[in-house]
């Protein structure tokens, strides 16, 4: 699966270090194609419900699968460790 930039993009695995979790809506960034043992990956920019940055991180594009048109956000809160 390709994205595009700033495609909404949603994480498939939990990301504990930024306090993200799978489900988690975000918008892609950056792409980064596969190289020499390194799989192909993306940035993906994850919002406040105010609209601020929380969090830039590399996700392999295993870790993410597009947003679906029967699916609707929500808010939790950050739960950082």
């Amino acid at each position: 699966m390709r994205f595009v930039l700033f495609e909404r993009a949603v994480l498939t695995q939990d990301l504990p270090e930024e306090g993200l979790k799978a489900g988690d809506v975000g918008v892609v960034v950056e792409h980064y194609l596969a190289r020499q043992g390194v799989p192909e990956g993306y940035e993906l920019e994850l919002f406040s419900a105010s609209g601020k940055t929380i969090a830039v991180v590399s996700v392999p594009a295993s870790g993410l699968r597009q947003a679906r048109e029967a699916e609707v956000l929500s808010v939790r809160a950050l739960a950082r460790t």
